[in-house]
């Protein structure tokens, strides 16, 4: 696959980024299995529990506009190595996400970055399949 234009759309999407706290932003693009994209930001707050990270800022667009099914995201952040996704952002991944399918880029411009699927990420996530039959 190519990730060229995920990586531009991420890395445009990193300058919108409302960082004014730790000053590290971080944009995100993530494309559907339809071929639309959706990118997000990191959006802090003062506090800092209620900060958004850019991946899922992505994923709730796209489910808020009825998408359900993702191929890939990239994610690209004010660092100098690659950025992985936090915990909290991983798991929301796979709510939605195929483990040995999806993957996920790690990319510091259009030529440096890393391929991963979210299984490699995410060991042993808590899915749905988790749950009781008739709990939910």
């Amino acid at each position: 696959m190519e990730y060229r234009e995920l990586i531009i759309q991420a890395v445009a999407a990193k300058e919108s980024a409302y960082a004014p706290y730790s000053k590290f932003r971080v944009g995100a693009a993530l494309l559907t299995k339809s071929g639309r994209i959706f990118t997000g930001c990191n959006i802090e707050n003062v506090s800092f529990s209620a900060t958004n990270c850019a991946e899922r800022t992505a994923v709730f667009k796209a489910v808020s506009e009825g998408e359900r099914e993702f191929e890939a995201i990239v994610i690209t952040g004010d660092n100098y190595d690659y950025l992985a996704p936090c915990g909290i952002c991983r798991q929301v991944l796979a709510e939605f996400c195929d483990f040995d399918t999806f993957s996920v880029i790690l990319a510091n411009d259009q030529e440096d970055y890393r391929v991963m699927t979210l299984g490699e990420l995410l060991p042993g996530p808590f899915r749905k399949e988790n749950l009781k039959p008739g709990r939910f």
